[in-house]
């Protein structure tokens, strides 16, 4: 496909996975993901943009960040950029990555420039799930001496609306597996703390609020939540689809960012 060709970059604080040129978008991975998690996004977009996926602090062969916090995130998000040097980049977040990028345009305005919130949540603990309990039932395999590899077609299949096949398949389990279980500690206590739900209303970016028609992670209320609340988003509902959209429709998922990222900029988007 068109503009493939990748490269890895590892060695420094942070480690990526880069493809394709033009306008800058950085893909911030999930709970059980790293940078070669998007897979789909880097083949079928970067023909059009330059295609950027970490690995977020503490996975993959980035470099640990304690304590590992929203804001910390944030901060090697932004010295990341400098190091590419990108002044403003487009940011898409799944799940996880999606609360980062909210808390990176909240922090860090002048670099962010639009939004893709794939499968995400402003606030956790909204359908009034008990924050010691999740981490727990998160953390019991590795409490059992499991490695995230161990776990990874386990824990994707519960979380997919069918299961995933092909490269695809190949692709989201071993993102899972590079996973180290102190990185997956640190994320697991840090992603409890999120609730940005008052601070939605000064996101002026451009967003685009994408959500799985059978996500029982972060379900379809909230995002309607966030697409009510941010003041230029809109909200797209993927039918038969779970908590991985990217990977689980592709086509759709990459048909939208692409329209959405290359639309003109509107008067009510930051300059």
């Amino acid at each position: 496909m068109s503009g493939w060709n990748h490269t890895d970059h590892i060695g420094g604080p942070v480690a990526w996975r880069e493809a394709g040129a033009g306008r800058p978008v950085v893909f911030l991975h999930g709970l059980g993901g790293t940078r070669s998690a998007w897979g789909p996004q880097l083949r079928g977009l970067a023909g059009q943009f330059r295609c950027i996926a970490w690995d977020m602090p503490g996975y993959g062969d980035s470099e640990v960040v304690e304590p590992l916090t929203y804001e910390a995130v944030a901060e090697r998000l932004v010295a990341f950029l400098d190091v590419l040097g990108i002044e403003r980049a487009d940011l898409v977040g799944l799940s996880f990555g999606g609360m980062h990028a909210l808390h990176t345009a909240i922090s860090h305005p002048d670099r962010v420039d639009r939004l893709v919130l794939a499968d995400t949540s402003p606030a956790f603990g909204m359908d009034g799930t008990a924050r010691e309990s999740w981490i727990d039932a998160r953390l019991a395999p590795i409490t059992a001496g499991e490695t995230p590899a161990e776990s990874a077609e386990r824990i994707v299949d519960a979380i997919t609306a069918s299961p995933l096949t092909g490269i695809i398949r190949d692709e989201t389990v071993a993102a899972f597996g590079q996973i180290s279980p102190r990185g997956f500690t640190a994320a697991v206590h840090c992603l409890p703390t999120n609730d940005v739900r008052e601070q939605l209303a000064s996101i002026s970016n451009a967003s685009l609020v994408i959500v799985g028609e059978l996500d029982e992670e972060t379900p379809v209320s909230y995002a309607h939540l966030m697409a009510e609340r941010l003041p230029n988003a809109r909200l797209e509902v993927l039918e038969g689809v779970g908590h991985l959209s990217p990977a689980e429709d592709p086509i759709r998922f990459n048909q939208l960012v692409a329209e959405f990222l290359s639309a003109p900029a509107q008067p009510s988007e930051n300059p």
